[in-house]
């Protein structure tokens, strides 16, 4: 039993990286019914706290497949209350009673906890959160770090994507186990609620590999069962639902937050950001009273993911290496990713698909942004301060603590910076331990082994679905291939340079 409800736990919950985690660049996609937002416009008022956005082009010429995207005030926040609420508060509303829950796990161990978090969150795991429903039930639920936050060299960063999970197998099911450790009628029915809810989404869920992130199919899902104005549930859904054939994401640092115009991938999330990253609600928040209600703090949660610093490289930087490699990153690579150092510039840049040459699955009418969902998104609850604007490019990310954000790539199909900057090293198939401890500090990602065979020539489900086979649909791992043009020692150096950002 305690197995079967810690698969449950593990899978719960991807939407916080539809909502929270698109508070970077999370996910997206261009829509080919519409190809843009249909509505929608930003009506919030406050500072926005952004970089400059200065940098040139790649070449300089007007049409060279680069796109400024424009900032938009975003409502002001306090960060300190926007922790406290990321860490105590039930903003997914169901869960399992606490119970049931109590019954069949101790206390975490204290690498698990978090400051700053109250009564029994205190003692629960960093992605656990404990609170009360508005049914009066005290139920526990996963909460935005099961996606943002991940382990680095044995530490627990906040902030950082989880690149571990594990969405290949099928766990809703054994959720109603719990009912075993329940007697009271009201928990009994909160726990239903939370099955019926996995039940709707998991089908949609299923990765091919482990670490990469289903979040954009599940909010395709969510929003398909849900009126937009008043959240209200329905069943059969009002909208079509999503393929079942999930297109991968890697989920990006919180850190570049603080620099981004706009939220996802492919530039989808424009207007009020807090509203978009809420939608971590829209798993079990069945009225829109509230719903405004966790929308009113979810400003200062945006607020705290703003003060998010990347954790600094752990081991020796070659400083007169990291220097020439400065030279070879401003020639090269600053025109779309910026400049570092005492004055930060960042370009806020969309790469067409032309261009960047990447896996265009995910730009082109994948899951959560295909037309029938940024209408439902547009039109209701979320449209009246925010939008999604999805277009047929990827934003070129800020590269603050790159060292820490393997594997690359929106899909994470490259393991290394090193492939990143020699597109003939990346390998077709590969695998890795998924130990955090397991990392390569030469050519700054994890340590892999290139493999001869993908999914299809590997009788084993344990060791398939550890596999990344790049020939699978949405996984491809080209394009960005503007290192290709650098020599072996130019490429060092950038990657030592990298080590410092």
């Amino acid at each position: 039993m305690p197995r079967c409800l810690r698969l449950v736990f593990a899978s719960v919950l991807p939407l916080a990286c539809a909502g929270s985690s698109a508070g970077t660049e999370a996910t997206g996609d261009a829509s080919s019914e519409t190809g843009a937002a249909t509505t929608g416009g930003a009506t919030s008022t406050g500072a926005t706290t952004d970089a400059p956005t200065t940098g040139a082009p790649t070449t300089g010429a007007p049409n060279d497949g680069l796109h400024p995207i424009p900032a938009e005030p975003q409502r002001d926040g306090d960060p300190e209350a926007g922790y406290h609420a990321l860490v105590n508060n039930g903003y997914v509303s169901c869960g399992i009673p606490w119970t049931a829950y109590s019954q069949v796990f101790d206390d975490a161990p204290e690498a698990l906890r978090l400051p700053g978090r109250a009564g029994k969150n205190a003692t629960l795991p960093y992605d656990k959160t404990a609170f009360v429903g508005a049914g009066g039930v005290e139920l526990v639920s996963a909460n935005c770090l099961q996606c943002h936050a991940g382990e680095i060299d044995g530490e627990l960063v906040v902030g950082l994507g989880n690149t571990t999970a594990d969405f290949t197998v099928k766990v809703g099911g054994t959720a109603a186990l719990a009912d075993l450790f329940l007697t009271e009628a009201d928990e009994k029915a909160e726990l239903q609620r939370f099955v019926d809810r996995l039940a709707a989404v998991e089908p949609y869920t299923q990765m091919l590999t482990v670490g990469v992130n289903p979040a954009d199919n599940i909010a395709a899902v969510l929003f398909s069962h849900r009126d937009p104005d008043t959240f209200e549930w329905f069943d059969p859904p009002l909208l079509d639902l999503p393929p079942v054939v999930v297109t991968p994401v890697d989920v990006p640092p919180w850190w570049h937050m603080k620099k981004k115009h706009a939220m996802f991938y492919v530039a989808a999330g424009r207007g009020d950001h807090a509203r978009t990253m809420m939608a971590a609600a829209t798993l079990c928040t069945d009225d829109i009273d509230e719903a405004r209600a966790i929308d009113a703090y979810f400003p200062d949660i945006r607020a705290y993911i703003l003060t998010l610093e990347p954790p600094a490289y752990p081991f020796a930087i070659d400083a007169e290496l990291a220097a020439a490699g400065s030279h070879v990153f401003a020639a090269t690579c600053a025109g779309c990713h910026g400049t570092y150092g005492a004055e930060d510039t960042y370009p806020n840049l969309l790469v067409d698909l032309d261009v960047i040459g990447t896996d265009a699955a995910l730009a082109t009418e994948a899951s959560q942004f295909a037309g029938r969902y940024l209408d439902w998104f547009n039109k209701g609850f979320y449209g009246e301060v925010s939008r999604l604007e999805p277009q047929s490019g990827y934003v070129a990310p800020p590269l603050d603590g790159i060292w820490a954000t393997a594997p690359y790539l929106h899909n994470g199909s490259v393991p290394t910076v090193a492939a990143m900057l020699d597109s003939t090293s990346r390998p077709t198939y590969w695998t890795r331990s998924y130990e955090s401890t397991d990392y390569d500090s030469a050519a700054l990602g994890w340590k892999h082994e290139a493999l001869d065979h993908g999914h299809e020539g590997e009788p084993s489900a344990e060791v398939r679905k550890k596999i990344y086979d790049t020939t699978q649909p949405g996984y491809g791992n080209g394009g960005h291939t503007f290192g290709d043009g650098l020599d072996a020692s130019e490429r060092l150096a950038v990657i030592e340079y990298l080590k410092t950002l």
